[in-house]
């Protein structure tokens, strides 16, 4: 059946299961903000389109299709909306509850009851996309088989073989060492609580398989001025631009993504990173070089009145796809060889070699901030040191490009 021969809402049964899935995801709107989606693999979920309290619109999500039918998913988005209304809750805690439900009876040993305590504990100190993320690859792997067994009963072949049921059928080898992770920290839960004297999924990591992590693929540095002047010469401003931002602050590539203007102040030449936007849930503030800045007055000329430094191609109150880097660097023919987050590292190793007496201030210029450091400017974050550390970084940039050129000409 397709999306356009649906004649009434709410969808009935009939016609969710027999919804054919197109070249592209699409969302069909069931009612009252609920919305059914069916994606290219032809998986479907029932999704929530809510307001945030900065007044912007996300989605969350309410359950996989059929598992969830149509009549539950209406419930659960009246309770949901209901919930958000009356309270203040935060919508983690809000999505957490929904998407992993406690079973009727009272049986506090269930591994579903255990994950739901140790979820009560990350609420505050994940970002909402990490809650969503983890809950459902919980709810999608792991609850349907372990969730209603009592947990202190499990035994460690039971979890080895799980995993490896989920590595060869499923073939999400880097997604199951994860979920492996989040497993061992809800029984470490139980072990620090007294509640058993031992975590049976200790030592199971050794004997399944891993994957090999592409994110940091990067080229040599002494091909880097070469990408350099690619960069540069990108047919898309914009674009080019952010990228070599992105190699010149190396943030994390998501971080300067969803960065907007309101977050810099080129007068004190600092990016101010917020909170929620960290992997660490800590404010940090990026020293910019002059090229940074000359760079920034280039780009707002581009972006216009957009809150975003890389507004999005057709909403431009929205941020750029998060593809955008990725793709930039496919088209100048680097895939496979330099991914976006890849020039943390190459920063990384660089700084190193040149500030090998300064670990802790180079550690600061990549955000790899231990809890607990308070504040943008305090010592804590050596701040002034890293002022230095950045203009020399961006020099040391534009006298490899300009030698390259140089040894060109």
């Amino acid at each position: 059946m397709r999306r356009s021969e649906i004649k009434k809402r709410p969808i009935s049964d009939t016609a969710l299961s027999s919804l054919k899935p197109e070249l592209y995801e699409y969302r069909e709107h069931d009612g009252n903000g609920l919305y059914f989606r069916v994606k290219p693999n032809g998986k479907k979920s029932w999704q929530l389109r809510y307001k945030k309290t900065n007044g912007k619109w996300s989605w969350l999500g309410i359950g996989p299709y059929p598992e969830i039918s149509g009549q539950i998913a209406r419930q659960k988005a009246i309770k949901l909306r209901d919930s958000m209304t009356k309270t203040t809750v935060e919508v983690s805690m809000l999505y957490e509850e929904q998407f992993i439900p406690l079973t009727p009876q009272n049986n506090c040993e269930t591994f579903e009851h255990l994950t739901h305590e140790w979820l009560s504990g990350k609420a505050n100190k994940w970002t909402h996309s990490t809650m969503i993320r983890h809950c459902g690859a919980l709810q999608n792997h792991i609850l349907p088989v372990m969730g209603k067994r009592d947990y202190r009963g499990i035994k460690p072949v039971e979890w080895f073989n799980l995993f490896k049921m989920i590595q060869t059928e499923k073939k999400i080898i880097e997604q199951s060492n994860r979920i492996y992770r989040l497993c061992h920290d809800i029984y470490d839960l139980a072990k620090v609580t007294d509640r058993i004297d031992y975590n049976p999924l200790e030592g199971i990591h050794k004997h399944i398989a891993k994957a090999r992590s592409k994110n940091l693929a990067h080229i040599p540095i002494h091909e880097l001025p070469i990408l350099l002047q690619h960069i540069k010469n990108y047919p898309q401003p914009e674009i080019s631009i952010a990228l070599q931002l992105l190699i010149m602050l190396f943030p994390r590539p998501s971080e300067l993504r969803l960065a907007q203007w309101k977050h810099f102040n080129l007068e004190d030449k600092v990016w101010i990173r917020p909170a929620e936007f960290m992997k660490k849930r800590i404010e940090h503030g990026i020293p910019l070089p002059f090229q940074a800045i000359k760079l920034l007055k280039r780009l707002r000329k581009y972006s216009g009145d957009s809150p975003y430094l890389l507004p999005g191609c057709v909403n431009r109150n929205k941020p750029r796809s998060d593809k955008v880097f990725v793709n930039a660097l496919k088209k100048l023919g680097y895939a496979g060889q330099q991914t976006p987050h890849g020039f943390r590292h190459i920063a990384s190793t660089i700084l190193n070699n040149e500030f090998d007496d300064r670990e802790q201030v180079v550690e600061a210029c990549l955000a790899h901030l231990k809890s607990g450091v308070k504040g943008t400017y305090d010592k804590g974050s050596h701040f002034n040191a890293r002022i230095h550390m950045m203009q020399w970084y961006a020099d040391y940039l534009d006298d490899k490009l300009i030698n390259y050129i140089h040894r060109c000409s």
